[in-house]
């Protein structure tokens, strides 16, 4: 079974994407900013991250930068799932480590073909 960690400082949103997740198929782990999403990433060893950017105590960005540089968790995929919807913003976060960008507002479909593409 795949392990999805959702990092998501907005609860509704945090919800949502628990939601369309787990109606296919995987199985969701959540936290609400960056550091406390390293923490369940040593501890619970996800098979991808699903992440917002713009959150407080250690963005998407710097949780991807975090994850990339770490020798035990640099393969993981990262996905950014956010409002940032600029083109800079983009190749910012590509240069950040990020595999995929998903911006929102988003479909399930988007959002659970994101995580396939980089599922094992």
């Amino acid at each position: 079974m795949t392990i999805v960690l959702v990092v998501e400082d907005t609860l509704s949103e945090q919800e949502l994407i628990s939601l369309y997740l787990r109606n296919a198929g995987y199985t969701v782990i959540t936290a609400n900013d960056g550091k406390e999403a390293m923490e369940k990433t040593l501890a619970q060893k996800p098979d991808v991250i699903v992440t917002d950017v713009v959150m407080p105590n250690m963005n998407g960005f710097e949780l991807c930068r975090s994850i990339k540089k770490n020798p035990q968790t640099q393969k993981l995929p990262v996905i950014a799932c956010t409002s940032k919807t600029q083109e800079l913003d983009r190749l910012w976060g590509m240069k950040q480590g990020i595999d995929v960008y998903v911006t929102k507002p988003f479909t399930q479909e988007e959002l659970v073909r994101a995580v396939r593409s980089v599922a094992n």
